[in-house]
């Protein structure tokens, strides 16, 4: 894997002048935040090497470098899924180049479901733990120049970043929620009975990305910041029939608020 990285890697320098210090994974609906990203230079991913293509409606499957908040970032405006066929190694595979790449951080975003009964549809949750009922991305024979074989996950989000977003939606005036996510490998969304399963086990939110994304990137000792647009409801008396088309619509009205403390948190890094 390491020399496909490396592959990748230089190949997109000779392609973009941009050095990134921050990495963005931008979920379902939520692409909108490349308009906001100045002096834009775009990757398709169908051209760049060892690069996964994105198969879902709402994800364009482009890597952006530009400037964010007056800091320079690789957006990746499309991720990739394990539903769609991917193993978790491609899943992950552009966090690790991004990482080669020279970021510093990494903020991670995806539309959720929530669980928490005091969650409304169209609220943000700045995720603070996640519990994972995917595969590990990490199984399999570990490379040191990667990362250690047994990463430690007590901080897998950042408590500053954390500390930092809060601060900045509250001197906005935005609402912001706070909560544990958990990853599933979809592409179903939940039964009523799995929804609450996960209330039961801890979760205020669930989705099928962001997950590997994060373990991979500590397995890096990236710090990471994630937060999740609440795109409809899990919640016993509130559960509807939802459409990704759905889950999209949301995702877009919602984005602007997320699109606004992602910039704000820049500019004060």
């Amino acid at each position: 894997m390491l020399e496909k990285i490396k592959q990748t890697v230089a190949y997109i320098k000779t392609k973009v002048t941009i050095e990134p210090e921050f990495g963005i994974i931008l979920g379902t609906g939520l692409g909108g935040l490349v308009k906001e990203i100045k002096n834009q230079q775009c990757l398709e991913y169908k051209n760049i090497p060892n690069f996964p293509i994105s198969t879902v409606e709402g994800h364009s499957g482009r890597l952006i470098f530009g400037e964010l908040g007056g800091k320079p970032v690789v957006a990746m405006q499309g991720r990739f899924h394990f539903y769609e066929g991917y193993d978790m190694k491609q899943v992950t595979f552009p966090v690790r180049v991004m990482k080669f790449l020279g970021i510093k951080h990494l903020f991670v975003s995806n539309a959720s479901g929530g669980v928490n009964p005091d969650f409304e549809i169209g609220d943000l949750m700045i995720i603070n733990d996640h519990i994972n009922l995917l595969p590990n991305p990490l199984l399999g024979p570990n490379n040191n120049e990667l990362g250690p074989r047994f990463p430690d996950m007590h901080k897998a989000y950042d408590k500053e970043l954390i500390a930092l977003s809060k601060k900045v939606a509250s001197d906005n005036g935005i609402s912001v929620k706070e909560g544990c996510y958990v990853g599933t490998t979809g592409p179903t969304f939940e039964t009523p009975k799995e929804y609450q399963y996960f209330r039961i086990i801890g979760g205020d939110a669930v989705g099928m990305s962001t997950v590997p994304e994060v373990i991979v990137a500590r397995h890096m000792n990236l710090p990471v910041f994630a937060i999740s647009i609440i795109t409809d409801l899990g919640v016993p008396g509130k559960i509807v029939e939802v459409s990704h088309e759905e889950v999209q619509k949301v995702g877009n009205m919602a984005e602007q608020k997320m699109t606004l403390i992602m910039k704000h948190m820049l500019e004060q890094l």
